[in-house]
Order: C-alpha cells, then sequence, then structure tokens
C-alpha cells in the first residue's frame, strides 16, 4: 500500500511540475528548471552521505571499538542479504540514527553515542533493521528523484518572480501577461507549497515501510514500538545540546526538530503515535506468517 502510494505522489509530484512549466516558462522554461536541478541533485546524490556523515561528525568505526553493534548489523543484513554497510558513530547524547548511501554497495549507518545508552539490544535492533529496510528500498533514490522535480518547480517559481518584475514570461506579449497574471501569482505562492507537502508525504510514507520491513527484519515489531517511543522522548529532552539541520531532518529515524512543524502536513516523519499502533498492529501478521511457512 506504502508503495503503491510513493507512486502516485511521485506522480503527481511530475504532473504538477509538467503544468507549472507550461504555464510559467513553456517548454524551453521547463526542461531547463529540470535540468538545473538534476545536476544539483545528481551531485547531492553522489556525495551527499559523506557531507552528512561530516556535517554531523560522526566517525567511522571498527568491531574491537562496539563489538555488539557489529554483531547486531552483521545478523541483520544476512536476513536481508544486503552487504554489511559501514558503522558511524556521532558523539552526542541525542538519541538517533539515520542510513545513508547512493546504493546497498555504498551504504552507511550512522547511530548516535544517545542512543546506545538508551535502548536495550532488541530495540536497538529493531532500529538497526528500520536503516537496512531505508538501504534495501533505496529510499535514498526514491528522495532524490522527489527532490529533484520539487527544486525544478522551485527553479520555475523562482523564473516566473523574476520574470514577472521585468515584463515578461518565456517571451509572451505583455497583453497576455497581464491576462494571466493573477493566475501565474497563484502559480508562484501555490505551486511550491504544494511540492513541499508531496515530497513531506513521499518521506512519510516510506518512514512506514520502513517500519513495517525492519519489524520483519527483526522479528519484533514490540521492541521497535518501544524504540520509537523512548526516541521521541529522548529527542525532545536533548534538543539543546545540538542543533540538527532542517535539510537532513527527514534521514533520521526520529525526527530530531520534533515540535517545531507547524502543519503535520509539513512533517518529514508520521507521528509517532500512529507508527507505534501500527507496529504493534503487525504482531498477529507476523506471527501468522510465520505459522503458514511451517506447515
Amino acid at each position: 500500500m506504502n508503495s503503491f502510494k510513493t507512486f502516485v505522489l511521485l506522480t503527481g509530484l511530475t504532473l504538477l511540475f509538467l503544468w507549472v512549466g507550461n504555464m510559467i516558462g513553456g517548454q524551453s522554461g521547463m526542461i531547463y528548471a529540470f535540468f538545473m536541478a538534476a545536476i544539483m541533485n545528481f551531485i547531492a546524490y553522489w556525495f551527499s552521505d559523506k557531507i552528512v556523515l561530516m556535517m554531523y561528525k560522526a566517525k567511522e568505526t571498527q568491531e574491537s571499538q562496539y563489538p555488539d553493534l557489529y554483531k547486531t548489523v552483521r545478523e541483520l543484513t544476512q536476513k536481508t542479504g544486503l552487504p554489511a554497510p559501514k558503522i558511524y558513530v556521532m558523539d552526542t547524547p541525542m538519541p538517533n540514527a539515520f542510513a545513508t548511501g547512493r546504493n546497498p554497495s555504498h551504504a552507511a549507518v550512522a547511530v548516535t553515542t544517545g542512543i546506545m545508552n538508551l535502548l536495550t539490544g532488541k530495540e536497538l535492533a529493531g532500529v538497526i533493521a528500520h536503516e537496512l529496510s531505508h538501504i534495501k528500498n533505496r529510499d535514498t533514490l526514491i528522495q532524490v528523484v522527489a527532490a529533484t522535480i520539487a527544486g525544478a518547480i522551485f527553479t520555475l517559481s523562482n523564473m516566473a518572480r523574476w520574470a514577472m518584475m521585468f515584463g515578461g514570461l518565456g517571451g509572451r506579449d505583455r497583453e497576455e501577461n497581464n491576462g494571466n497574471g493573477l493566475a501565474l501569482l497563484a502559480v508562484m505562492i501555490i505551486a511550491p507549497i504544494a511540492a513541499m507537502i508531496i515530497q513531506m508525504a513521499i518521506s512519510r510514507s516510506r518512514e512506514y515501510m520502513a517500519d513495517e520491513s525492519g519489524a520483519r527484519i527483526s522479528s519484533d515489531p514490540l521492541a521497535l514500538a518501544s524504540a520509537l517511543r523512548k526516541l521521541d522522548n529522548g529527542v525532545k529532552n536533548t534538543r539543546g545540546y545540538q542543533q540538527p539541520s532542517p535539510a537532513t531532518a527527514h534521514m533520521f529515524i526520529v525526527n530530531p526538530l520534533t515540535g517545531k512543524n507547524i502543519l503535520s502536513l509539513f512533517s518529514t516523519h508520521p507521528p509517532i503515535d500512529e507508527r507505534i499502533k501500527r507496529l504493534e498492529s503487525l504482531v498477529t501478521k507476523i506471527r501468522e506468517d510465520k505459522y503458514k511457512t511451517l506447515i
């Protein structure tokens, strides 16, 4: 269901881009904006993992430093068939974790010292399984596609603003511009907001998917639910220690900016209570699936 929802949202974002591009800059303006956004996001796709890890001063670790963490990652990657990701640790009391990398062969999982001190072994395994699910589901690629289209819409909106200031849009004459002035103004304001809402909705949909597949990988949805509850409280209690970047908030398993979003539509993460509710409902399904495999 969440995969279909992601497809629908990406389709909607693409159609919004085509409509805005044609409305504002015609075909030439639409192509220009798309390629500019694609180039920027292609660079981000290849180098964002290194940039984010440096941003949070995450350090690559060795198995001798965190043997239990490495054991957990090894056991879970064997279940998923994924290559073992690099493991990074961020020295901060804020309990959180994220996965990054352009594909499963170039992936990394980063956890904070705070999350290792807060969670039990089973809870941490649930979190790691969640992050491995992001890697397996190639969520980084999906987010880049969404960011590329949304970025192109923002670029078109900026083009329209400058064009209106100088009295023309895509070579159209002044009379036609005046006739479309109000419509274009609405597009300039509403389209970027709509693009952002859709992009955030895609992020929330992928979080639900990672919760479900992570719970199935670890075979313990209640442990992941318990971890989310602890992390939500832990992030609120330690927010003053480090100010996360809003641009990377969507990467973390729990929103590090919890409480700062005016509307849930603009949140990169689903509500914790809803995520926990869905995980708890998975318990019976997983038991039934295990029973079916035995018979």
